[in-house]
């Protein structure tokens, strides 16, 4: 949190030094100028010597902090006086920052000895030097379950495939069971008698590569293979002879840095006789360096977590009968990892076999006990821009799946994110993201049709144990998410919070405990359902940066006082009675907040701009209710790269202008919703930018022949038609069309005919055909598109299911194995909708079904 709290307050100096709105004197210009030098200092010594800066961690995430809360109270006090013409200024910059900077000035003098002593001290390797001991001795037979899948897999790629050497990465989070798995490969009696020389090293994190070198040499002495001993060769030479003509495996378990990789890789012979190579990690990046094809753990289900845990507590009986109950719910809670399984198995075996002994266990599983150590060792090994982010993740509630937008959002509005030359914060906050996931520390739960994240979570022990450190770093006092009591908060916190999440129900009166958080930053009461106005002094509050809300039908101007406002989400209080008319109103002001990036409202109605500078800085705009693309529009957003318009409420008109979009010359996300079953004019003919990557079209019952259009995007990579997205019986597609299309959806439409061929898609990776009640077939051809991947069909028509089918076995005859088809009858999915309450949505797709068959009779 210390790196957090520094990127924090260098941004929060810069925004004071650079905003004329701030009223500084002289004095205080070059003291906030001075403390903005020592903050980046401190800044680039956690980048440089992150083990020497963490000792003062404690110290500048104190100081860092105190010093912030000083000077966003006075620019707090500042923006009041503006508004309300007021001359009360309570807080003194200068006089109120010294005693900040006292410390701050102590700590960079430390800093600096370090830095002066270690730069010429470290060399080229500052990692400490550990002696890695053999494993060989430390391998134990144990008990696995839930194993036998994975090990005949390893076992068979190990003793099959290519004679040249390959290496096969086991990859997945601390305590997963990564090591079990690779001991019992080690040992299998199939790789005993396959492989005439094994060896077994631990890597670990602060490896030397000489030790691991020292260590092999060792495990050859243990299987009766002596040392050279050539006192003028190197142990890595060594290793290579006694290697070389060899068919050997070598484990390197842990292992945590491509680095360490490179420093082995170039002494393992590859003399075309089928040596392996395992290796074991806890990061995506350093399995896919080494190899292309990963290994990845998963955890255990129910079934298998409660047989692990009975055989670990009763190895020679069965378990008693009265202790199932309740060892099937203390299995559950161990949230399917081995290692908690086996921690509490050994919990159990030191207790009575009495359900009161089994039920004390129960309630302290969770808490993870022994293996914070594992965790914390991948929380310590994370890069410091790294650890705040991944707190904050865990900090969400139980089993809540994050939203990967609204998270990356929440990162760059804490402050969590440096603003660097090149890229936006959100595409940083992004990469962020795929770090931790790689790191097996965040949980992917759904992905785009992309690629990039849709959803995430952490798992329930690694946010325990992360909720604990959060507590111990103290950052209770800035961010509070899942808070049910506004007026605790505002007793404990009211001078230093910064964010306020909230998911459950809270009152009209706890919403006025909202005024008194003057730094607030992040501000989010949309999940809990909130039906009430935010009162009007939330629009007080200066500094928020992210506001997400549930509001009546009009926004007030005032919302124009948060200069600072980078998000704006606001959902109306009959959200989910979507199909009533109901209107959201921005105000005019709208368009005056200059660093606003993010404005999602999809019930709004935008107003006319009228004359005023463009929002430069918008990046993503979702909005409703009769949106004009004028030219003037497109101009006050020239920037955008996410747009979302949703039309409703009545017959679509001529004048809404879609043919400007192709002036948002860096959109690359656009989806058009029509949701109530209007026939489009045919005159109404949108002409997307060249830029565009990534195009949703819903219910607009276009002509196929428009795709000619979209057809020759060159940038486009996703194309999802839905709900009657274009109209007629026949698309025929042409060449030299659809030249980056990699993911295709065509999703409840009422086409029939398909004429195409592989080479008009000559990159697509995925077709999704669902719900296509009139198309029974589609080319054979489209098996011959190179990069094809996936075909996922659900459909009314067993013809067509047969046909996909047809496809792929003509493929593996031609040696393609590659094609993946996954298929599924009406039949099969209609008992699943029958459960599902008819809504409005079925009905509105039910007239645009009649909408269509009429069109098409009358065209023909």
């Amino acid at each position: 949190m210390a790196y957090a709290a520094l990127s924090s307050l260098a941004q929060t100096t810069h925004q004071i030094l650079n905003h004329d709105q701030y009223l500084i004197s002289h004095d205080e210009k070059q003291q906030v100028t001075l403390l903005r030098g020592k903050v980046i200092f401190l800044r680039e010594a956690f980048h440089k010597f992150p083990k020497q800066a963490s000792s003062l961690e404690a110290r500048i995430r104190g100081s860092a902090n105190q010093a912030e809360d000083i000077i966003e109270h006075f620019m707090y006090d500042q923006i009041w006086n503006h508004y309300y013409s007021t001359t009360n200024n309570p807080h003194h910059l200068h006089n109120d920052l010294e005693k900040a900077m006292e410390e701050i000035n102590s700590i960079s003098r430390e800093a600096e000895d370090f830095t002066t002593e270690d730069s010429a001290a470290l060399g080229d390797d500052d990692s400490p030097t550990v002696r890695i001991s053999s494993s060989m001795q430390q391998l134990s037979g144990g008990i696995t379950v839930g194993l036998d899948e994975d090990l005949l897999k390893i076992v068979d790629s190990l003793n099959g495939g290519s004679s040249n050497r390959q290496i096969i990465p086991i990859v997945g989070m601390g305590g997963i069971g990564k090591t079990t798995l690779a001991q019992k490969v080690y040992h299998h009696p199939k790789i005993t008698e396959t492989f005439e020389i094994r060896a077994w090293v631990t890597v670990s994190q602060d490896y030397k590569a000489q030790n691991i070198y020292s260590d092999l040499l060792a495990c050859f002495e243990e299987v009766g293979i002596e040392r050279f001993e050539q006192s003028n060769e190197c142990l890595e030479v060594k290793v290579h002879k006694i290697l070389k003509g060899r068919k050997y495996l070598i484990v390197l378990d842990d292992m945590w840095s491509q680095n360490a990789w490179d420093d082995v890789n170039i002494y393992f012979p590859d003399d075309g006789n089928g040596s392996r190579i395992v290796i074991t990690t806890r990061l995506v990046d350093v399995a896919s360096y080494s190899s292309s094809h990963l290994h990845q753990m998963r955890f255990m289900d129910q079934h298998q977590s409660w047989d692990l845990l009975k055989k670990k507590v009763f190895p020679s009986k069965d378990c008693p009968s009265h202790l199932e109950e309740i060892g099937v719910e203390i299995a559950r809670r161990s949230g399917g990892l081995p290692l908690a399984i086996v921690l509490v198995a050994g919990m159990l075996s030191a207790v009575s076999e009495t359900e009161f002994s089994w039920k004390q266990v129960a309630e302290k599983v969770g808490s993870a006990g022994e293996l914070e150590k594992i965790i914390s060792l991948s929380y310590t090994n994370l890069p410091h821009h790294l650890r705040s982010c991944f707190l904050y993740v865990a900090a969400f509630p139980e089993d809540y799946e994050i939203r990967a937008s609204k998270l990356i959002k929440l990162w760059s509005s804490e402050g969590f994110v440096e603003p660097r030359a090149g890229r936006s914060l959100e595409e940083w906050a992004i990469e962020y993201l795929e770090d931790l996931v790689k790191r097996s520390l965040v949980l992917v739960k759904e992905r785009k049709s992309d690629g990039k994240i849709k959803k995430c979570s952490v798992h329930d022990l690694v946010r325990e144990i992360c909720r604990r450190r959060a507590e111990e770093e103290n950052i209770q006092h800035r961010v509070s998410i899942a808070h049910p009591d506004l007026f605790l908060l505002a007793r404990t916190y009211c001078s230093t919070l910064r964010s306020v999440i909230c998911f459950q129900l809270i009152s009209a009166s706890s919403l006025d405990a909202l005024r008194v958080f003057k730094l607030l930053r992040v501000l989010d009461v949309v999940d809990d359902c909130n039906e009430h106005p935010l009162p009007a002094q939330v629009f007080d509050l200066f500094h928020l940066r992210y506001l997400a809300f549930a509001c009546p039908n009009e926004i007030p101007a005032a919302i124009s006082r948060l200069r600072n406002l980078r998000t704006l989400i606001i959902c109306p209080r009959i959200r989910l009675r979507r199909y009533i008319e109901d209107v959201v109103y921005l105000p005019l002001e709208i368009w005056t907040m200059p660093l606003l990036t993010h404005l999602v409202s999809y019930y709004s109605l935008l107003p006319d701009p009228g004359v005023t500078s463009p929002l430069n800085r918008l990046l993503e705009l979702s909005v409703g209710r009769r949106f004009v693309c004028t030219k003037e529009i497109t101009e006050m957003i020239p920037n955008v790269r996410k747009l979302g318009i949703t039309y409703f409420g009545g017959k679509f008109r001529e004048n809404y202008q879609l043919y400007n979009l192709v002036f948002l010359h860096h959109l690359e996300k656009l989806k058009l919703v029509m949701e109530d079953g209007y026939v489009i004019p045919r005159n109404v003919r949108p002409v997307f930018p060249e830029s565009l990557r990534k195009l949703t079209l819903n219910g607009w019952r276009f002509p196929w022949k428009y795709m000619e259009t979209i057809g020759s995007l060159p940038n486009l990579q996703v194309l999802k038609l839905r709900n009657g997205a274009c109209r007629g019986r026949t698309w025929e597609t042409k060449e030299d069309q659809f030249p980056s299309l990699e993911f295709l959806e065509i999703n409840k439409c009422n086409l029939k005919n398909w004429v195409t061929q592989g080479s008009h898609f000559p990159r697509l990776k995925c077709l999704v055909l669902f719900d296509c009640s009139r198309l029974s077939k589609i080319p054979s051809d489209i098996g011959h598109i190179p990069t094809l991947e996936l075909i996922d069909v659900y459909s009314v028509h067993k013809s067509l299911v047969k046909c996909v089918k047809r496809i792929q076995e003509e493929q593996r005859e031609c040696g393609n194995d590659a094609l993946q088809v996954h298929c599924t009858r009406y039949r099969d999915w209609k008992n699943l909708m029958g459960r599902v309450t008819v809504t409005a949505p079925a009905t509105i797709a039910l007239i645009a079904f009649i909408q269509d068959l009429i069109v098409e009779r009358a065209e023909n």
